[in-house]
């Protein structure tokens, strides 16, 4: 444990994110660690919550280092705090011209870097809401927005902590897979150390789970869209819910009369009208034509502009390459999210997930399938098929975890550069493992998908 949080106190106060060698080797160390106390305080919930607790608060008085999208977070906040709509201006313009409304603009600008400062922001309401609460508290001194969206980040892993223990109750699964997330130095690293509010957006989503579990589709709906209001990610979940309302594959209906199902999938275009409508709601304060072209115009870039830590992309632009000699990211970019789009609709119609836990395990694929094919994977997208994965047989992510740390080897330099060797490693080690966990999954039981 004291091994632990010094390793959390290095990385988040003296480590410098160019010092790649030594933060790849404390974080080998804090990981051997992570099992050693899991394996140690199994049956001691209360224990391990109260020492996943602490590892989080080493975090809390420091500014993160290795990354500078906090910057953005507190820009937005004060932003909107004065009145100002964060959605339709960019710092670049608002520094320019000398008009931006906030305390400590100069350092805020120069802390989040050229690429945020000159995109619209992305982020959606509640993810604002979150950082307005940060403006509205500490207005002018970024170290104490720092410590109020840590605190927001941690309250929310405790909530996820709270309802993924009485999700694993409820499915008859092992009390000890949630601390895979709590305590995975990954997770602890990543959101509360680096203020990444994918933590804030699993804690809704997770909630969600455990109500439609219970039945309350309704409220789960209204949460599911609290978390798109956060991340935009679980927009790509709604399709797999189809079975778990209809209660049948579509190569099944043909079979039964047409009646048995219209009840249920009448209740999913219920459950779907109310996601989308409180989506809308929450947006309702920002809309305008002005934002809906800067919003749709920024997530597109990250399709058709941003690249890294990808995997097959960076083979298809290889291919790209080799076939006609320029990157063709503007080309895959626009095929990809179709793709995804009909293996998330294949998996959601066709494959058995009428079952809770086979429902999560398509969530995990599907989610998987899309970072398995996107242009961008960030280290902190992981935490969602993290959490996915402690409903599940499946433990690739874990493998995963502790892989994407090598991505920060193209921080080595201030200039910035992938290290394609280190990518590679990533991604063999990971499928690797995936194909391995796979091939166990269908032999455990002959004929018989196991989870």
């Amino acid at each position: 444990m004291f091994i632990s949080a010094f390793v959390y106190y290095y990385i988040g106060y003296p480590l410098v994110r160019t010092d790649v060698t030594i933060l790849i080797t404390l974080y080998s160390v804090v990981f051997l660690s992570f099992f050693g106390l899991i394996r140690l305080e199994k049956q001691h919930f209360f224990t391990l919550a109260g020492i996943a607790i602490v590892f989080r608060l080493v975090f809390l008085g420091s500014i993160p280092n290795l990354s500078q999208d906090f910057y953005r977070f507190i820009w937005d906040g004060r932003m909107l705090v004065e009145g100002w709509n964060p959605y339709l201006y960019l710092p670049n313009d608002l520094m320019a011209s000398g008009t931006a409304p906030i305390a400590e603009a100069q350092e805020l600008f120069n802390g989040m870097g050229d690429l945020s400062a000159s995109h619209y922001t992305n982020y959606p309401p509640i993810n604002q809401l979150c950082f307005a609460f940060a403006g509205f508290f500490s207005g002018n001194n970024i170290l104490g927005s720092v410590v109020i969206l840590r605190i927001l980040i941690i309250l929310a892993d405790i909530g996820t902590l709270y309802f993924g223990k009485k999700l694993l109750e409820n499915l008859g699964l092992p009390i000890k897979n949630i601390w895979l997330y709590i305590l995975n130095p990954f997770i602890i690293i990543e959101l509360t150390g680096n203020l990444h509010f994918e933590g804030v957006m699993i804690f809704f989503f997770i909630w969600s789970l455990y109500l439609l579990q219970k039945g309350s589709w309704k409220w789960t709906a209204v949460l599911l869209a609290f978390s798109v209001s956060v991340k935009l990610i679980p927009l790509l979940f709604l399709p797999l819910f189809f079975q778990w309302f209809a209660k049948h594959k579509v190569s099944e209906i043909s079979k039964i009369t047409f009646q048995t199902v219209w009840k249920g999938i009448l209740k999913l275009i219920a459950f779907y009208s109310i996601v989308i409508a409180t989506i809308i709601i929450l947006f309702l304060p920002f809309l305008s034509e002005q934002f809906i072209s800067n919003y749709k115009e920024t997530v597109g870039l990250w399709f058709q502009n941003f690249e890294f830590n990808a995997s097959i992309y960076y083979i298809a632009r290889w291919i790209g390459f080799k076939i006609v000699g320029w990157n063709m990211i503007k080309d895959i970019g626009k095929i990809t999210p179709i793709i995804v789009l009909i293996f998330v609709t294949g998996i959601s119609l066709f494959r058995n997930n009428k079952d809770f836990q086979k429902m999560i395990s398509a969530l995990l694929f599907g989610l998987s399938f899309y970072f398995f094919t996107t242009t961008t994977m960030h280290p902190w997208y992981l935490a969602t098929l993290l959490i996915l994965s402690v409903f599940t047989n499946y433990r690739f992510t874990v493998v995963w975890s502790f892989m994407i740390i090598f991505s920060y080897t193209a921080y080595r330099n201030e200039s910035y550069a992938e290290n394609l060797g280190f990518v590679a490693l990533e991604y063999v080690v990971v499928y690797g493992f995936l194909i391995y966990e796979i091939f166990k999954q269908y032999t455990k039981k002959p004929g018989i998908q196991t989870s």
